[in-house]
């Protein structure tokens, strides 16, 4: 028996310290707030622990706030903000061992501005790489088929041919209507009225006084002015008049 393989943990903070190291590599290469000056070697090892070492902290913070804090912007942006100092200190410390420079208290001021703008480009970079995508749902009208004994009074009006085949409209003509199916159309001598009572059970709309259309066979309606269209299948349409067109809009054709 094949044992599956345990999750593997280690990719997500693998992933994470990759993102963090592209970073430190790519502000080292910009060299900012006057760091250009420095070595290029002495300037990657600087930026390397400030962005590695202070995205952890942030990383930690942000782990901290994500079930108390379900707002994603408001999240990235508290983080930033209470990662900051600790960052300061880190920053501090790097200086120190890095390059031997010390703050100056004149400067703190603008130092502390400086890593906060650093510290909100790294977690809003880490937020957006790691962000779920948002989940587009699509809805639509899915009508059931109809029950067969719905249609068999009717249905057995129709020629063999005809009698099985997929129902689209029925059109009044006179004394006799006029059935449309993907088999083709075929008149049948009965009353509108009479072919709505025995259709009452099946899927479909009265679209007007002489038209009745299967509701499965509907693929779009057309509204305009109080007066309509629905187009069928097989390139068919049929006419919606004012009064029966309430009946689609409620089933959510426009």
């Amino acid at each position: 028996m094949r044992v599956p393989a345990p999750p593997r943990a280690w990719i997500r903070p693998a992933a994470e310290l990759a993102l963090l190291a592209a970073v430190g590599a790519f502000t080292a290469l910009l060299g900012p707030y006057g760091s250009d000056r420095l070595a290029a070697p002495q300037r990657g090892l600087y930026w390397m622990i400030s962005i590695v070492g202070g995205g952890a902290m942030g990383i930690a913070i942000d782990a901290w706030l994500t079930p108390r804090l379900p707002r994603f912007w408001l999240r990235v942006g508290l983080a930033s903000l209470l990662m900051t100092p600790l960052v300061c200190l880190l920053v501090i410390a790097d200086q120190w061992l890095v390059i031997s420079r010390h703050i100056q208290i004149p400067a703190l001021p603008d130092f502390l501005w400086q890593v906060a703008i650093i510290c909100g480009a790294v977690m809003a970079i880490r937020a957006l790489v790691w962000r779920a995508p948002r989940v587009k749902v699509e809805t639509r009208t899915v009508v059931e088929p109809p029950l067969p004994e719905a249609e068999a009074a009717f249905r057995r009006r129709l020629s063999a041919r005809r009698r099985t085949a997929r129902l689209i409209a029925v059109e009044a003509h006179d004394h006799y209507l006029r059935v449309h199916t993907d088999a083709g159309t075929e008149l049948v001598t009965l009353r509108m009225a009479d072919a709505m009572e025995e259709l009452a059970a099946a899927h479909g709309f009265r679209t007007h006084r002489s038209w009745w259309v299967a509701a499965e066979a509907i693929e779009g309606v057309a509204w305009r002015k109080g007066v309509g269209e629905a187009r069928l299948a097989g390139g068919l349409s049929a006419p919606v008049s004012r009064s029966y067109g309430p009946a689609l809009k409620d089933a959510g054709w426009f």
